[in-house]
């Protein structure tokens, strides 16, 4: 074969979402931590080019992530990784971690121990500490101690078409901006999944035009990164829709969303150390949400969240890049990928 480069994907998906792990032939990132490889993804030409590559047309779609292997910069880490999606990279992921944990133990790439193995996973967030539950070769569910989590601001009002609401800004691993469904006159169903993930995008351009956050001990985390929209079932659960970019809805519950949004809870006195919740998707999957602990970021209040899910291998593939193709930049267009497509894809 006549390949440029070519690099092996491992299939996996958590209670939903996809999020495909890079387990071999990833190029060396530069950097000397997790969150300067995040960093150069977002802003060297090449690093971009990485990302086209693996997260774009004819290659990718959009649904999912390709989580990059990476060798750890911290000694405690078993590995580290980095979140690719279409827009950017991303420093930290729920489902992700889970996708990854499994990859790790099912591929045999950290040896897998029953009835319980620990991986550490270093995140251009910090540290995420995964306990495995493990049977017949098999990891059958993982249970993330999550990186501290914040409140950024409460019951921040925002003119919209939707007249003017109110939104949380809080940090879970990523910054997000969360907001009551029913402010905008829909439920969190699949029937409606078009409208809140147009609705996400309109608001997250706003939030940022408006509000401009940056993580106070981690600079290349910054900006709201998503939009997500939560509800309460009748049993009490959390309904969560995270929106990203370039107009999709996440189909787990949303791993750093709801510890953004467990921290908003712990701010109104709604969550304490201890509890145990359970969150659903907008296709009914569910994760386990507990507040672990708490503690300090920069001074300010912040929690330790948990979240518990499941993650499912479903392939193996290897994807390749001809140095022929004139296509090999990837490409984006609206009939797929939405309206946003145009915004920086061209």
């Amino acid at each position: 074969m006549r390949w440029k480069r070519t690099m092996q994907l491992l299939d996996v998906h958590c209670e939903g979402e996809i999020g495909k792990v890079a387990i071999g032939g990833v190029p060396k990132i530069p950097g000397a931590t997790t969150a300067d490889k995040l960093a150069w993804l977002n802003s060297d030409p090449k690093g971009q080019e990485l990302r086209r590559f693996l997260c774009l047309e004819p290659r990718g779609n959009p649904i999912g992530s390709v989580n990059l292997l990476l060798p750890p910069s911290d000694p405690a880490a078993d590995a580290a990784f980095i979140i690719l999606q279409p827009d950017q990279a991303h420093a930290s992921s729920g489902s992700n971690s889970i996708c990854v944990t499994t990859a790790l133990l099912e591929s045999g790439l950290v040896e897998m121990q029953e009835p319980e193995t620990i991986v550490v996973l270093e995140t251009a967030a910090g540290l995420v500490r995964a306990k495995a539950t493990c049977r017949d070769g098999r990891c059958e569910r993982v249970e993330l101690t999550m990186v501290p989590s914040f409140v950024h601001a409460l019951d921040v009002p925002l003119e919209t078409r939707w007249g003017q609401i109110k939104l949380d800004i809080s940090y879970g691993g990523v910054f997000y901006a969360l907001v009551d469904v029913g402010q905008i006159g829909l439920k969190i169903d699949r029937a409606n999944a078009a409208a809140l993930v147009e609705a996400g995008m309109e608001l997250k351009r706003a939030v940022n035009a408006a509000f401009p956050v940056v993580h106070p001990e981690i600079p290349a985390v910054s900006g709201v990164a998503y939009v997500m929209f939560r509800d309460r079932d009748e049993d009490g659960a959390v309904r969560t829709c995270t929106t990203m970019w370039p107009g999709r809805a996440d189909r787990s519950p949303c791993g750093t969303g709801n510890s953004a949004n467990l921290a908003t809870l712990h701010a109104r006195g709604k969550a304490k150390v201890g509890d145990v919740f359970t969150s659903r998707s907008i296709i009914g999957s569910e994760f386990q949400v507990g507040l672990k602990d708490v503690t300090e970021i920069a001074g300010k209040l912040a929690i330790i969240p948990t979240i518990s899910g499941r993650g499912f291998t479903f392939g193996l593939q290897t994807v390749a890049l001809d140095p022929f193709d004139p296509l090999g930049n990837g490409f984006a267009l609206t009939d797929v990928w939405g309206p946003s497509a145009g915004d920086i894809l061209g």
